[in-house]
């Protein structure tokens, strides 16, 4: 083996892969921006990395070396509230998160129910530090009125459908986009929460809600508009993905889905499985302020089931974010979301691997491959050809949430503060070194 044949080398890691079923102390080899070889360090290549320049080489001992994680949701707020995030700094919070893809929601101004915001999008996209692909609007302006221009969002690359923030209330229009985007073989990511049960609602509609004062968004919500559309999901015949599940009877519909053969895939979000609606009134903090909300305890306990038995197939930030003076406001006043690109992957670290819930292996294949799979991305693994992006993480770095060191233009995470375990050391982006810690 010569050095020239190699533009990058990562030595000394544990190297994961779910895609390819592989995990073990190996090199990973980079050639001109995608994956060249993965090796055993045998006396040959120790020879052959003698020759090569030192930064060339990135030292993972002691690491983990995986895919380069991929989130299906996430919100970037440009255009049109540029003052909460950029495509630009949404993308440096990716790359700090370990993450080299990521997928923009269409709840932006102007929505992304047109051919020339896609084009902005991407526009702004190029060389950030981390691909952004786009979830177009499954209806015009999200109104739920009239269907977008899906096949134009499709041709300029939409890789998916969603009214994310709103649900379609309408079944007619929602079994019209279902049938529209099995068509184009992409997916509908419906954000499932019966308008006329939830609206106005301002956390889980529970006896703490009671307590509290605060108008609720009821469990029930969400079930309903799951059942509804896993049922317009089995006529169409079409592929349907559930945005962040949060409650347990939505859990156990979807499990019910799948054995029944619907086409259903789902996601769950770290503060939906690691926060309880009984913080709100300990700490009244408006970044506990979500939507869906956090719920119970059960809801938790069925949510991290779900995830361990494959009925939640990948976990996402949905990563939202909003401007210090937005969220300093009464509760019920504050705009719902918190950023979560920068801590989703200690979430998954500290309250699922270190309880024992998930391997690394499980946890990495739900924030790569299945990602990738569900949206139709390319990445996700670290098969040769393949793009070199890839996630280093030490899996026993001990650090605290400070919010002075978010990437994030915003700052509104329910977890500043909070020790965590479990952090991206060095992000690669086609063979690029984005991100170093």
């Amino acid at each position: 083996m010569a050095s020239k044949k190699y533009d990058l080398v990562i030595r000394g890691g544990r190297v994961i892969d779910p895609a390819l079923g592989f995990g073990r102390d190996a090199c990973v080899l980079v050639k001109e921006g995608r994956i060249a070889a993965i090796e055993a360090e045998t006396a040959a290549v120790k020879k052959m990395l003698r020759s090569f320049d030192e930064n060339q080489i990135v030292d993972a001992a002691g690491k983990l070396v995986v895919p380069g994680l991929i989130d299906i949701h996430v919100h970037l707020r440009e255009p049109g509230n540029e003052g909460a995030e950029t495509i630009y700094t949404g993308c440096r919070a990716a790359a700090a998160g370990g993450f080299t893809s990521i997928c923009c929601m269409p709840n932006t101004n102007p929505r992304i129910d047109s051919q020339e915001t896609v084009r902005f999008i991407q526009d702004r996209a190029k060389g950030c530090d981390a691909r952004v692909y786009v979830a177009g609007a499954i209806t015009k302006n999200i109104e739920g009125q009239e269907l977008a221009e899906i096949g134009d969002l499709v041709k300029m690359g939409a890789v998916a459908i969603t009214d994310d923030g709103h649900y379609v209330q309408n079944p007619e229009i929602m079994r019209r986009a279902l049938q529209y985007a099995r068509m184009f073989n992409i997916p509908v990511a419906q954000h499932a929460e019966d308008n006329f049960l939830c609206e106005g609602g301002v956390m889980n509609e529970s006896p703490e809600s009671a307590r509290l004062g605060m108008k609720g968004r009821p469990a029930v919500g969400e079930e309903i508009a799951i059942n509804r559309d896993l049922a317009l999901c089995r006529l169409t015949e079409s592929r349907l993905h559930i945005q962040h599940v949060s409650t347990r009877r939505g859990v156990e519909a979807i499990r019910w889905a799948k054995k029944q053969g619907i086409r259903v895939t789902a996601e769950a979000c770290p503060h939906h499985f690691v926060l309880t609606d009984d913080e709100i009134g300990k700490r009244f903090d408006t970044n506990l302020k979500v939507n869906p909300p956090i719920r119970t305890r059960e809801d938790c306990a069925a949510l991290i089931e779900g995830l361990v038995d494959g009925t939640i197939d990948c976990i996402a930030s949905d990563h939202a974010p909003h401007s210090i003076e937005s969220k300093d406001s009464e509760f019920d006043q504050a705009p719902s979301g918190m950023i979560g690109l920068e801590t989703t992957l200690a979430l998954v670290k500290t309250y699922l691997i270190d309880k024992g819930y998930l391997n690394w292996a499980d946890a990495i294949r739900k924030m790569t491959i299945s990602p990738a799979r569900i949206f139709g991305l390319p990445g996700g693994t670290l098969e040769v050809g393949a793009p070199a992006d890839i996630a280093i993480i030490d899996p026993e770095k001990k650090w605290t949430v400070k919010a002075e060191n978010f990437r994030s233009r915003s700052r509104n995470s329910a977890f500043i503060g909070w020790k965590l375990s479990g952090k991206a050391a060095v992000t690669i982006l086609g063979g690029r070194v984005v991100y170093s810690a």
